[in-house]
């Protein structure tokens, strides 16, 4: 059985449809998760990880854990995971973990817990992901305009479906043993590019404008920690050479390339339309 956390999110969800098309016995976990949002047959059982010691259920029956960095006990919800008998945890972190260490120490923990736990793991860190393009539907749809600040720095936003890709070959039984894999798409967009790149899926123009910072922050910090929205204003606006770097690792886990932030937009067009 794999569990999967966060399974109602851009990668968790991707993750569950992958293990259950290869017809792998899948348990899904998310706060309010139901079986409407789950495939046929697989079991979805709501759970907060920030409340380790409810987790029993939802890990009851597991081999492989599939691990979101959430909640403030690491040490506990690994805990619970290996009395529920799991012998293996792929942890989703971030790639802010090697780059930006004073910002990143909440992942940072949620390794080191991984590491120390006894259990067969690996971990995945990842870079920004082309999701992060969805906070502007709402925008685009109603009128056809992105904001965003440093509109000309460009990033490697890796597809979440390619990170549940490689979520999906770690968590097989004895697969990629004590690696940490940074994970990013296969060239650098900026904003402004990754804009057009909708408006190129929809066949209609998009407006982009650039934020100061200060507008960005204001934005951010209504949804986001502010160390947070720091960490990543600062990864946006002046990010380091290996922040900006394709790195390798998807493609040697997946064997081809990781998709592109084009075809992600040409794949969820929908949401701005």
């Amino acid at each position: 059985m794999f569990v999967v956390t966060g399974a109602t999110g851009n990668v968790g969800r991707a993750l569950v449809r992958m293990l259950t098309e290869a017809r792998l016995p899948v348990t899904a976990v998310a706060r309010h998760v139901t079986g409407a949002d789950v495939p046929p047959g697989v079991r979805a059982v709501a759970a907060d990880l920030a409340e380790p010691a409810g987790l029993g259920t939802a890990f009851e029956g597991g081999e492989a854990l599939f691990l979101l960095v959430a909640g403030e006990d690491p040490h506990g919800i690994l805990d619970a995971a290996r009395t529920a008998g799991i012998r293996k945890v792929v942890l989703l972190s971030s790639q802010g973990v090697a780059t930006r260490p004073e910002a990143y120490g909440h992942p940072a923990r949620f390794e080191a817990a991984v590491r120390e736990s006894g259990l067969d793991w690996t971990i995945l860190r990842s870079g920004g992901m082309a999701g992060n393009a969805f906070a502007w539907a709402e925008s685009i749809r109603t009128r056809r305009e992105a904001a965003a600040p440093f509109g000309d720095v460009g990033l490697p936003f890796v597809d979440p479906e390619d990170v549940a890709a490689v979520a999906a070959a770690t968590l097989r039984p004895g697969a990629h043993l004590g690696a940490t894999y940074t994970l990013t798409g296969p060239a650098a967009t900026t904003p402004r590019e990754r804009a057009a790149a909708i408006a190129t899926a929809l066949g209609e123009p998009v407006r982009f404008t650039e934020q100061t910072r200060e507008e960005a922050h204001e934005q951010m910090a209504r949804s986001m920690p502010l160390p947070v929205v720091e960490g990543t204003l600062t990864i946006l606006g002046t990010p380091t050479d290996s922040e900006q770097r394709v790195s390798p690792d998807a493609e040697r886990v997946l064997g081809r390339k990781p998709g592109s932030f084009a075809a992600w937009a040409e794949r969820n067009v929908a949401a701005f339309r």
